[in-house]
């Protein structure tokens, strides 16, 4: 039996082999205990392979505990690394107390509603899984008095900011309308951050909100419904590459390893709620260059850039046009510098779809 982290993709594990080999500190994690909700989706499930990757090549000897609602669905997500020594994977409601009998030295928090379909038709339970979660981590994170907690937050914790900025930092937030069913997502998302800050100031929890941006790469699920694997999987195959709006809204994106390293950054460093935004500013482009270069990267053209817009976006729950750059300077000055450009992370990708195609 292979010791790989994932063994069966092996762009993926190309990148959490490099995550556990990067610059970081790691001796900072040393025999420590990591809880990591949400470690069955993109974000999550590449940290704890990255920290896993890293027991076996540095000889970390962390041990991570992955609270999860599923664990049948926790078996194929994390294929791989499901059953070792060093993980911990265990059935628990995040949205209810978390009663864990063991200290714990780190929580990172990522658990939440991410379909945007879902911020539109259950747009209570939507923010209920994000401020009741939110709450019970921080609340776990003050009793444990943990070493160190990452929230992971949202770009769309901005809102709809000034067009007229050239770069959008941490503290230009923008317009959410509260009224829009769509907003329970990035209202939801802003409260928590704010709870972040509470727990900081009230109870002493160093805790660190992470501003992601649209994160993908090597390690996204097969199943995975958004625009840039429709896109990716369309331009592969061949097939048109179909648009559902005008395509002007610009897009922030960060690669997965990239993300991965900023994370575990955070964990160690940064202000006690404090909020960064993990981005790359290189791979801001609009939604319909996203897609253009999907076409000439992936298919060499031969996939056609198609517009089919809906009389209503809102049905398909897309976020309004947001024109915004997003400035990453406050995480890069924590000594975090993104490395993967747009085109190489939809090569990097495309291996990835390439590789689950060719086992399953």
């Amino acid at each position: 039996m292979t010791n790989l982290e994932c063994p069966s993709r092996p762009r993926f594990q190309a990148d959490v082999e490099e995550c556990a080999r990067s610059g970081f500190d790691f001796s900072l994690l040393k025999d420590s205990t990591i809880l990591i909700t949400g470690a069955t989706g993109l974000v999550g499930g590449a940290l704890t392979r990255a920290l896993l990757a890293a027991n076996r090549l540095r000889g970390l000897n962390a041990r991570v505990l992955a609270p999860v609602r599923d664990v049948l669905r926790a078996r194929d997500a994390l294929a791989g690394v499901y059953g070792r020594d060093d993980l911990s994977v265990f059935p628990m409601d995040v949205t209810r107390p978390m009663h864990i009998d063991e200290p714990v030295d780190y929580i990172v928090h990522g658990a939440g509603v991410t379909t945007s379909r879902l911020f539109v038709t259950h747009p209570v339970e939507t923010i209920e899984t994000a401020l009741m979660g939110a709450r019970c981590a921080l609340q776990l994170a003050a009793e444990k008095q943990v070493r160190g907690m990452v929230y992971l937050s949202s770009m769309e914790a901005f809102g709809v900011t000034d067009p007229a900025l050239p770069s959008v930092t941490e503290t230009q937030i923008g317009y959410i309308d509260p009224q829009s069913l769509r907003s329970s997502y990035s209202e939801s998302k802003r409260m928590a951050e704010c709870l972040c800050a509470a727990y900081a100031g009230e109870y002493g929890v160093p805790v660190r909100a992470a501003r992601l941006a649209q994160t993908f790469g090597a390690g996204v699920s097969p199943k995975e419904t958004r625009v840039f694997m429709q896109f990716a999987r369309a331009a592969l195959e061949g097939r048109n590459l179909v648009l559902h709006t005008k395509g002007e809204s610009y897009g922030n994106y960060v690669y997965t390893a990239d993300c991965v390293k900023a994370l575990l950054l955070l964990l160690t460093r940064g202000e006690n709620g404090g909020v960064y935004t993990v981005a790359n500013p290189d791979a801001c482009v609009p939604i319909k260059e996203l897609a253009r270069l999907c076409s000439e990267t992936l298919s060499g053209g031969r996939a056609r850039v198609v517009f089919d817009i809906p009389e209503s976006a809102l049905t398909y729950g897309y976020a309004p046009d947001v024109k915004m750059r997003l400035n990453a300077d406050k995480m890069k000055a924590l000594g975090w510098q993104p490395s993967i450009p747009l085109d190489e992370m939809l090569r990097r990708l495309a291996a990835d779809i390439r590789s689950f195609s060719e086992t399953n």
